[in-house]
C-alpha cells in the first residue's frame, strides 16, 4: 500500500503547527513532513512539538542539513525522538542549500564527502554501536550513545544528483526525492539508487519518499503554475498536479508506477486554507490511491 503524506510548509509561522498536527492525526493522514529550511522553523523542535501533539501520524523531517550538525548531536536528537515515540518519527538527513551554508559558514568544500561521513557515522551510532573515526569532517573518539532507539530506524537522505543518489542506495535506508522529481526522473532515481545498493552489497529495502506539489480549489491551475515558474519549473514535463482528488491521486499513482513508495502532498506556499489542505489528502485523496 502507498503511503500518503502531506507538508507543513515552513512559509507557515510556526505556531500553526500544533492545530494542523492534531488535524493530520484526527483525520488518518499517515505521514506529516516539515522542513527544515534557512532560516525559518528548526526541524527537530518542531519534529518534536509534533509528536508530542498527537498520537498516531508519523513525522517526517525533510531534511536536516548535515553542514550544520555534529553527528553526535544528530544521533542524540534522533534517538531521543525514537525513544519517545517509537516508529512515528521519520528524518532525512541531506547537503543542505550551498548558498545557505555559505551565509552561516558552513559550506564544506565537499558535500558528498561530509553527507558520506555523516550517515556512516550516524547510522553506526543509532544501531548502538560504538565509534571512532577520523575523517575528513567527521571525527568521533569513542563514542556511543546511553541511549540509542530500542531498535532498528530508518536514516532517509534527500538526494538530486547522480553521485548523492548513488551514495543514498550505498549508505542510507530511503532516499527523498524533490517537487522538482517528475515520474521520469523517479526511474532514473531508483536505477542510480540500485547501482549504489549493489555496490555495496546490500539487500535490506530502501523507501523512496517523493514531494509532488499540489494544488486544488478553483485558482489550482494558476497557483500551480506560478509556482513552477517562480522555481523555473514550467517547462519541465509532467511535474505537478492541479484538481480535484481524482486528479491528484492519478499522479500520485504515476509516481508510484515509477518507482515511489511514499508520495508527499506539497502544498503551493500560497495555500490559502492549509488546514483544508490536509483534510483533502486524508479524506478525498487517500480513498483513491492503492
Amino acid at each position: 500500500m502507498t503511503a500518503l503524506g502531506a507538508v507543513f510548509r515552513p512559509q507557515l509561522p510556526p505556531e500553526r503547527l500544533r492545530a494542523l498536527a492534531r488535524l493530520a492525526d484526527e483525520t488518518g493522514l499517515e505521514e506529516l513532513w516539515l522542513w527544515e529550511d534557512c532560516f525559518r522553523e528548526g526541524g527537530i523542535s518542531t519534529a518534536a512539538a509534533a509528536l508530542a501533539w498527537t498520537e498516531r501520524v508519523r513525522i517526517g523531517v525533510g531534511l536536516l542539513p548535515a553542514p550544520l550538525r555534529n553527528v553526535a548531536i544528530t544521533a542524540m536528537e534522533a534517538a531521543t525522538l525514537h525513544r519517545m515515540f517509537p516508529g512515528r518519527a521519520v528524518l532525512a538527513i541531506g547537503h543542505g542549500v550551498q548558498d545557505w551554508m555559505g551565509q552561516v559558514g558552513a559550506r564544506a568544500e565537499s558535500p558528498l564527502t561530509l553527507l558520506r561521513e555523516h550517515l556512516l557515522a550516524l547510522r553506526a551510532l543509532l544501531a548502538g554501536e560504538r565509534v571512532t573515526t577520523r575523517g575528513r569532517y567527521v571525527s568521533l573518539d569513542d563514542v556511543a550513545l546511553d541511549w540509542p532507539p530500542d531498535g532498528p530506524v530508518e536514516v532517509l537522505t534527500g538526494a538530486t544528483g547522480p553521485r548523492t543518489l548513488r551514495l543514498t542506495g550505498e549508505a542510507a535506508d530511503g532516499t527523498v526525492l524533490t517537487a522538482g522529481t517528475p515520474p521520469e526522473g523517479v526511474r532514473r532515481a531508483r536505477g542510480l539508487i540500485d547501482e549504489g545498493r549493489q555496490k555495496a552489497g546490500r539487500t535490506d529495502p530502501h523507501r523512496v519518499v517523493v514531494y509532488l506539489l499540489t494544488a486544488t480549489g478553483p485558482d489550482a491551475t494558476a497557483r500551480l503554475r506560478a509556482e513552477l515558474t517562480d522555481e523555473g519549473l514550467a517547462d519541465v514535463p509532467d511535474l505537478g498536479v492541479a484538481g480535484d482528488a481524482d486528479a491528484v491521486a492519478k499522479a500520485v499513482q504515476r509516481l508510484v508506477d515509477a518507482g515511489a513508495d511514499t508520495v508527499v502532498l506539497q502544498p503551493t506556499a500560497d495555500e490559502p486554507d492549509p488546514e483544508g489542505f490536509v483534510r483533502f489528502v486524508a479524506q478525498d485523496v487517500r480513498p483513491l490511491v492503492p
